[in-house]
């Protein structure tokens, strides 16, 4: 599982049929303190992220084992939005306080 934050929406008019009724996210990828690394990444949404939200993504295999993506062609997943995250007892991110 990877850190990101939610940048925006991906609209794709014609795609693989198997995509239909999937949400695609652009995400900016996080380090530990929460700073933007510079790379991205588009993402099936399986959680109802939306823009400027933190959230948890996997990759590979691991992106269609969700109901949402299960049997898809898909290499990234959102699963889950972060609701806080500490780090040898130090806050560094809580939702709602930034």
């Amino acid at each position: 599982m990877n850190l990101a934050k939610v940048l925006g929406t991906v609209v794709a008019t014609r795609k693989e049929e198997s995509l239909e009724g999937l949400k695609l996210l652009v995400l900016g990828v996080l380090d530990t303190d929460g700073t933007t690394t510079g790379a991205s990444v588009v993402a099936a949404d399986a959680v109802g992220a939306g823009v400027g939200e933190l959230v948890l993504y996997a990759t590979g295999s691991s992106a269609r084992q969700t109901r949402v993506t299960d049997a898809r062609p898909c290499d990234a997943v959102v699963m889950a939005i972060v609701d806080s995250w500490e780090i040898e007892g130090e806050e560094r991110y809580k939702k709602g306080a930034e």
